[in-house]
Parts: C-alpha cells; structure tokens; sequence
C-alpha cells in the first residue's frame, strides 16, 4: 500500500507526570509493532478524559489499546477500593472505556493488550481480580521487577487455545507459550465475551467479542514484545493487520 493509502491505527496513551508537566505517553513498543508488524502507521490518541468518537473513528483502520503501569479504577466494575499505593488513570479510564465499546460497534477493528484487555472486560460488563496474587488460586503471574526487562517480558507460561476462535485461527495450534507481566486479571468475565485461551491455572488469558462486526481480540499477555522474534506473537498482529488493511481498503474507496 502507497503512502497516500497507508493504514493508519491509533495507539491509546496513558498520562504521567514528568517533572513538572503532565504528558501524555505511550512506550515505544507498541508503536513499534504497529509500525514493524503491520502495514499500518501509528497514530496517538491521547487519553484527555474525553474522545470525540464519531468524529475520529471514520478516519482509522483500527486501534491498539495499550497495556499501562496503571489500573482502572475499581468504581467501573463495582470493585473494593484499590490499595492505598495503586496507580489509577482517570483520564485514561474517561477516555478509553467509551472509545473501545464505540470502536467495536462501529467495526473499527481492535486488539487489547493487558490493561486494554481489562478494559474490554469491564465495559462489558466484567469484573477484575485486583490481586491475583492474593487470590490464592492462581499461579504467578506479576513479573520480577529486580530482573532485567527481558528477563520480565520472556515467556513465562502456556496457554491453552480454545478452537474456532479469532486467536486459534490466527495461529493454527492448540498451544502456545507467553510472558507473564500483570497483577490483575478476570474475575467475571464480560457479557458476550468469548473465551479464546487459558491459563494452566484456569485464568482467561484472551477472548473475543462474540457479536462483533469486525476484529475484536483482547490479550492479557504481551504480544507487542519483540513481536518479530515471536511467531505466535506475529501472528495476532498479522491478522490484526488484515482487517485493518481491508477496513482501509473499504474506507479509502
């Protein structure tokens, strides 16, 4: 595809402070996998406590909800208060809880990772479990912050993949292997949420929104990580990419 017909997804940020002055940031990975792994360009979208959604969705061929330091608030899905030392993104949860049921409605095609992920869940009415390490039932699943960072996003653990699914029909196998880098995950999972793959443990690591109109995958995992060196991880970003393409191909018509 030319440039003047290039795909164009946008990226979700997060807000934080540097120094003295609020930014709007989203880490280099996951422009990179848009820009390395699809035939697409990123494009920012900030997380300013509000989206025009009609306005901005006509004019992209997908979205790519990030992971993030942060957690939604736990208000969204009927949660106990967060522990004292969490970290919450107001103006990201005001932003991207709408902007992602909006995109699904309007066929934008979607992929969310980790807190996107969650986020999915919430707005569909799920619930998330705020410690998993607490839950008592569950293996393992935060990363060694004492390690080095490959050390934190190498694979951690299988997951089982459920057939007939976007994930399963992406990959073609039964099996694949993924890093392990979060403290929250389902609890309930949302109204019209198809599972797509487990954890050995039982945790939903994936799942795909049923009644879609396009591409709709949410991964509690990382994919965006060396996604080149990672052929699973290839994959998801190579099917995301094709509905992206034909979106595109249908929007510049």
């Amino acid at each position: 595809m030319s440039e003047e017909g290039l795909a164009v997804i946008g990226v979700t940020a997060c807000n934080q402070q540097l120094g003295l002055h609020p930014f709007n940031i989203v880490g280099d990975k996951y422009l990179l996998s848009i820009a390395d792994a699809t035939s697409a360009w990123p494009l920012v979208i900030p997380s300013l406590g509000h989206c025009p959604a009609a306005a901005i969705l006509p004019r992209l061929d997908g979205i790519l909800f990030t992971g993030s330091p942060s957690n939604i608030e736990p208000h969204h899905y009927e949660g106990a208060p967060s522990a004292p030392d969490t970290l919450h993104d107001p103006k990201r949860d005001a932003t991207t809880l709408p902007l992602l049921k909006a995109a699904i409605a309007a066929g934008v095609p979607v992929l969310a990772i980790c807190r996107g992920f969650q986020e999915m869940n919430v707005v569909y009415g799920g619930s998330l479990h705020q410690e998993l390490h607490q839950v008592g039932d569950y293996i393992e699943h935060r990363e060694d912050k004492t390690a080095p960072v490959e050390i934190q996003y190498g694979i951690s653990h299988p997951i089982q993949i459920e057939p007939g699914g976007l994930l399963h029909e992406a990959w073609g196998r039964n099996l694949a292997e993924v890093n392990s880098v979060h403290t929250q995950g389902v609890d309930r999972l949302g109204i019209g949420l198809r599972p797509e793959a487990y954890a050995p443990d039982g945790l939903v690591e994936a799942f795909s929104v049923k009644d879609a109109k396009n591409f709709a995958l949410g991964v509690q995992f990382h994919p965006e990580w060396k996604v080149l060196d990672n052929p699973f991880y290839r994959a998801i970003f190579t099917a995301f990419n094709k509905a992206c393409q034909q979106r595109a191909a249908q929007r510049t018509r």
